[in-house]
Parts: structure tokens; sequence; C-alpha cells
């Protein structure tokens, strides 16, 4: 006899309906899921270009970690690092926003109170030339002619007096309005260096990495690109929290640009990751590399929470280097700078 729920099952064609595969489900999830991650941080960059670099290459890092390890801990793991990048980046664009928001603010504003002015001044002396034009009219009706002739010198006088006047305000207006753009160019300038630099660290963003390597092979110059990822800081964070983890990141930044030459460019990546642009060709940059390890390399002192001091961590990093070749692009450089990395990171995985 046929069960109930198998007929309900076999509906009208009076076929057995085929119980669906749970491997097939699973894998369309796990791509799905995948695929999510990298749409994401594509948006992100969509949306404001400076602020979604470092979110897109949060994601871009926590889908090849579920590309490599689908365990399920691993997911738990990546669905937790997902929810703290999200939280972060749009507390970062909500802030952004508001402070654009302020200056077009304060720029109306500026206009507003210079167009008030103006509009004060021209009725002032309206109302001064309307007096002076009453009073001259009325000479008319004097008929001593000395009496005439002081009163037109007088009213010429008080004419002069306010056109030398007008003409003093309008270059204290020209004055003021000069000094006006010449703070809000100043803010722009500012506004342009701070857009080229990564809020936490200080070093290069991904925007000012991308644009140095792209005019270096406009120019055909010669240069390296060496890439670092630091080794544990996963642990760091969620041994510690995030503001020893911070800590770690703006330390480690201050000492890979303190030990970087001035014409090179030390910057941050995302997340972990850091990349510098050398001047050099491949056996310079191995020597450079070598200095990082002497001096870069070693125990930091973090802060875990205000007020709390001393946690000493051991940190290094795995190193990625590709050296620029005629014909080859940003991509490909930076491809084969991460993927020397990476392949460093798995042999000292491998070798624990």
């Amino acid at each position: 006899m046929i069960s109930l729920k198998k007929y309900l099952d076999m509906g009208a064609t009076g076929v057995l309906a085929a119980e669906p595969d749970t491997s097939e489900l699973f894998q369309a999830t796990y791509e799905s899921y995948r695929s999510l991650l990298l749409a994401m941080g594509k948006t992100a960059i969509q949306i404001s270009p400076a602020m979604g670099s470092d979110f897109e290459t949060n994601l871009q890092s926590l889908e090849r970690r579920v590309s490599t390890n689908i365990a399920p801990e691993s997911i738990r793991q990546v669905e937790s690092q997902v929810e703290v990048h999200v939280q972060e980046w749009g507390s970062r664009i909500s802030d952004h926003l508001k402070a654009k928001a302020d200056e077009v603010r304060e720029v109306l504003v500026a206009l507003a109170k210079t167009a008030e002015s103006v509009g004060y001044r021209d009725q002032s002396y309206a109302s001064q030339f309307k007096e002076v034009t009453g009073r001259i009219a009325q000479i008319a009706n004097l008929d001593d002619l000395t009496e005439i002739r002081s009163s037109l010198v007088k009213r010429v006088s008080e004419l002069k007096t306010s056109v030398d006047q007008m003409n003093r305000d309008s270059r204290e207006l020209v004055a003021q309005l000069r000094a006006e753009v010449s703070i809000y160019e100043t803010k722009l300038k500012s506004a342009e260096q701070l857009s080229l630099r990564d809020q936490l660290t200080h070093v290069a963003n991904r925007r000012s990495i991308e644009e140095r390597i792209r005019w270096s092979i406009e120019s055909k110059q010669k240069f390296s690109v060496v890439m670092l990822d630091l080794n544990g800081f996963k642990q760091v964070n969620d041994s510690h929290g995030h503001l020893a983890g911070d800590d770690l990141l703006k330390q480690f930044a201050i000492e890979l640009q303190s030990n970087t030459r001035s014409g090179d460019l030390v910057g941050r990546w995302g997340g972990d990751e850091f990349i510098i642009v050398l001047a050099c060709d491949a056996a310079g940059a191995k020597s450079h590399i070598d200095r990082i390890k002497e001096w870069v390399f070693g125990k930091y002192t973090l802060i875990e929470r205000p007020g709390c001091e001393g946690l000493v961590v051991h940190v290094e990093a795995s190193i990625g280097l590709a050296e620029w070749s005629t014909g080859k692009t940003l991509e490909d450089v930076i491809g084969a700078a991460d993927t020397a990395m990476y392949q460093e990171k798995n042999r000292l995985r491998h070798k624990r």
C-alpha cells in the first residue's frame, strides 16, 4: 500500500517526486554564499571607491578562506567576521557621508552670508544715493547762488565719500571671498590627501597603491611589489579583541614605513595585508625583504583595552614578491605577489 506522503508526492502525474540531492543542494548553497561575498565587495566599491576597497579586500580574503576550508566551524567563523566587517563598513560610510554633508553645508552657508552681505551693502548705498540725489534736487529751489554753490560742493563731497566707501567695501569683500576660497581649496586638498591614506594605519590605501603601480607601468619605470600577510593576526583579534588587533596593525605599519626608503610606497592592501612598491628589481627587493625580517618582525607590546597595556606578541608575516616586466598589467603583478605570498603561508603552515 502506498503511504499518504508518497501518494501526495506523486501528484497528478502519478510519478513519485524525486527526493532532493543533499550534496547538490549544499554545493549550490556554498557557491551562492561565496558569490554573495564577492558581490557585496563589488557593490561597496560602486557606492564609494575610497571607502569600499578595504571592505572588498576583507570579503575577498574571507571568500578565499571559505574556498579552502568548508568545515562547519570555519564557515561559522567566516560568518562572524562578515558581520563585523559589514557593521564596521556601515559605520564608516555613515560617518563619511555625514562629513561630506557637513562640508556642503559649510559652503552653502558661506555663499548665503556672501549674498546677504552684498545685498545689504547695495541696499545701504542705494539709500545713501537716494538721500544725496534728493538733497541735490532741493538745491534748485534755492535763490542764493552762493548757497547753491556751497550746497552743491557739500553734496558732491558726500557722493564722493559714498563712492570711496563702496570701493573700499568692494576690495574688502573681494579679499574676504579670496580668503574663503583659499580656505576651501586647502580643505579640498586635505580631503584629497586623506582619500589616499588608510584611515587606521595612515599609510597609503589600496587606491593610492594602484595609482602608483599604474603610473610606474605607464612611465615604464622598473619596480617590484612585496606583499605581506601577518601570521596569526586572527588569533590576536579573537583572543584579545579588535582594539589589540588595530594597535598591532598601526605599530606594524609604522615600523614598515620607517624601514622603507622615502622613494618607495608602503600601503595597506586590506585587512592584515600590506604592500610595498619598490623602485628596484627583484634582486634589490630581496635585500629589502631581509631588512624587514630583521628590523620589522619581532615583539610588539599592544593595548588590549583602554587603560590596559603590556600584551606582548611576536609578529611575522608571509611574504610574496613579484617583479614587473614589460607587458604585465597591474593585475598580473598583484596576482603574482599574492600567489607567492599564499604559497609561503601554506608552506609555513605545513612546516608547523
